[in-house]
């Protein structure tokens, strides 16, 4: 499998400018891909965020697996840090990270309280890695749609301060990958997802290393969605098995057609909840 490697000269400048407003922060919010919890952890970020309060959001749990997103949870857990599971797409659980924004802001709200401010407003900054549902966590705080959403990396291009009706001011941020993967995994998992563009990658690569593991760790999601049956799907190499389901689903032989199909699928959570990142 070839080597995946993007970083646009776009996401470096997203970096410094988030590092020059970190003085006018109040709380971090980190995005994550629960799918990939791991692999969506931007270790940029993490330098960044320095002593401030810092909230994960595991965004799209509703398409992981949930038994796996609630261990990951426990395990990001940490003195200073607020995590939560979060389906930004279907509205669900807003207002609890709208108590745990302020619940996180509540030393600087308390300080400004004492001096007889009322309802001070929290200023927070949302990052995180392309694609991992930053734009529409911010249309849901803000009430309306202010951030363009699509199901693609790099649609959020710059920076903006957005203000919602509960004192809570966003700092809109692009997507930041960062230089060099050193675990090539995980690579192939943010491109799985949709963290990298399509284009970037040979997609018979990473659909090759999907396939590998839902037949280690979702074999009966895998057996569905091949069309086939559990003894054949066991007893076939996994090029055999891309070029057979390629060919049941009536693409003849072209597996790179097929193979981007199998990750769009893979993606709206068509396979099933799956989450490659495992504890």
């Amino acid at each position: 499998m070839a080597n995946i490697q993007w970083y646009p000269g776009h996401m470096n400048k997203a970096r410094n400018q988030l590092e020059d407003k970190m003085g006018f922060l109040d709380v971090i919010v980190e995005v994550l891909d629960a799918r990939i919890p791991q692999a969506s952890r931007n270790p940029m970020i993490e330098e960044l965020v320095g002593d401030k309060p810092h909230l994960i959001i595991l965004n799209k749990a509703d398409l992981a697996d949930p038994v796996l997103t609630k261990m990951w949870q426990k395990k990001l857990q940490e003195p200073g840090k607020f995590v939560m599971a979060l389906d930004s797409l279907h509205n669900t659980n807003m207002q609890v990270l709208i108590r745990m924004i302020k619940k996180a802001a509540s030393a600087k709200t308390k300080k400004f309280e004492a001096k007889g401010a009322s309802n001070p407003t929290i200023r927070i900054a949302l990052a995180g890695i392309p694609n991992c549902g930053k734009s529409t966590i911010i249309n849901r705080l803000v009430g309306r749609n202010v951030a363009e959403v699509g199901n693609k990396p790099g649609v959020t291009k710059g920076q903006t301060w957005l203000k919602t009706k509960t004192n809570i001011q966003i700092l809109d941020t692009p997507g930041i990958l960062w230089p060099k993967f050193e675990d090539q995994e995980v690579g192939f998992k943010l491109a799985a997802f949709g963290a990298i563009k399509d284009t970037i990658f040979h997609a018979d690569d990473v659909a090759l290393f999907v396939l590998k593991n839902l037949r280690k760790y979702y074999l009966s999601n895998l057996v569905k969605f091949a069309r086939s049956s559990k003894e054949e799907v066991e007893n076939i190499s996994d090029t055999d098995l891309l070029l057979a389901m390629t060919n049941v689903y009536g693409m003849r032989d072209d597996y790179d057609r097929f193979s981007l199909y199998m990750l769009q699928r893979l993606r709206k959570g068509k396979i099933g909840r799956i989450t490659l990142d495992r504890l």
